[in-house]
């Protein structure tokens, strides 16, 4: 592939990327691990106004569907050991200017989250990294999963009136990736943590449970399913154990997964991943932060199986977005281990 970088913004730490409709116009956030700003950008890479200085922590951010610019975020997770503070936020823009941000409510640890929707119900599923720690390192108190149904007015809550949530796993040990997965156009979440690789199905209505598949049972990191062979069923590509240097695909063979390819190279650190078409290809792109700190992309060839390319070195980059701008392949980066925010305009050459 062709690829064309510009680096369109310097943020320490940078670290979520979310899409979102504001004004009529298709946007980017941008938003800081540690304590740093929200920005928003056009698709273009230009700054069009900063949602907030502070706290930062910010780990996942959501539109709230049907909005005009309000969205949901994590704030206070600073890392595993800081984020006992952690709650997620509503983001509203104010009438007479400037955003207002509002607690939906609190919850300790968590790290990635999402609204996906069936039946015209939207559903808000929250992963918490971990549930308390004694002291640095203690991995002794496994994550959960939360959910709940959410109203279409978001104002009765703040930190006096949470939303409530309810457990619908327990025992999720560092309960780290989170993939939104749309089969026969219904949302599906996949969820990989220690104990493997799950996909949750949101239930029919609101009094009915969640629906939870265990795919692998094998300590993941981060998972995305695509169909990357084009034979018209989903391949599982998997960063492996938590926070690893591991890239891996599986395909199903009969009613098991079987790995049918691994990257040859240790991408330490491994963390951005992307499942889907780039370039009018099924590609995988991982970003790993340690080592080379690469940003990588994989992609099925029918004369000689996997084959990696390189986007982009000593980047390392902690989460990708792709989009389509005027015709082209985007994706744009948060490279956390070097403080900067770029666009990759990518082109394939390949005849």
């Amino acid at each position: 592939m062709k690829v064309e970088k510009k680096v369109v913004f310097r943020l320490t730490k940078c670290y979520s990327i979310a899409p979102l409709h504001y004004r009529g116009q298709d946007c980017i956030l941008v938003a800081a691990e540690k304590t740093d700003r929200c920005l928003l950008f056009d698709r273009k890479g230009e700054l069009l106004d900063t949602i907030w200085e502070g706290p930062g922590g910010t780990m996942s951010m959501v539109q709230i569907p049907g909005s005009d610019g309000q969205f949901l975020a994590t704030q206070k997770f600073y890392s595993p050991n800081d984020s006992a503070d952690a709650e997620i936020v509503a983001v509203y823009p104010e009438e007479n200017g400037g955003w207002g941000v509002r607690t939906l409510v609190k919850l300790p640890h968590v790290h990635r989250f999402d609204i996906v929707k069936r039946n015209g119900t939207n559903y808000l599923i929250a992963c918490t990294l971990k549930s308390g720690h004694k002291y640095k390192d203690d991995w002794s108190m496994p994550g959960k999963v939360y959910a709940a149904a959410l109203p279409d007015d978001f104002t009765a809550f703040d930190k006096e009136h949470p939303l409530e949530l309810q457990v619908i796993r327990e025992n999720m040990l560092k309960n780290h990736g989170y993939y939104r997965v749309t089969e026969n156009d219904m949302d599906t979440c996949l969820i990989s943590a220690e104990c493997g690789v799950f996909r949750f199905v949101p239930p029919e209505n609101a009094e009915r449970e969640w629906e939870v598949e265990q795919l692998l049972d094998a300590p993941a990191s981060d998972a995305v399913l695509a169909d990357f062979d084009g034979d018209g069923e989903k391949e599982l590509a998997v960063i492996a154990p938590f926070h690893g240097n591991h890239i891996r695909i599986y395909k199903k063979r009969g009613n098991a997964l079987e790995k049918v390819y691994e990257y040859e190279k240790p991408a330490d650190f491994s963390h951005a991943i992307y499942g889907g078409e780039l370039c009018g290809k099924q590609t995988l792109v991982v970003g790993h932060r340690g080592g080379e700190k690469n940003l990588l992309a994989f992609r099925w060839e029918e004369t000689g199986g996997y084959r990696s390319e390189l986007i982009d070195k000593d980047c390392g980059s902690a989460n990708v977005f792709h989009y389509v701008h005027e015709g082209k392949d985007v994706l744009i980066s948060a490279n956390r281990e070097i403080d900067e925010i770029a666009l990759y305009t990518l082109e394939d050459i390949s005849g």
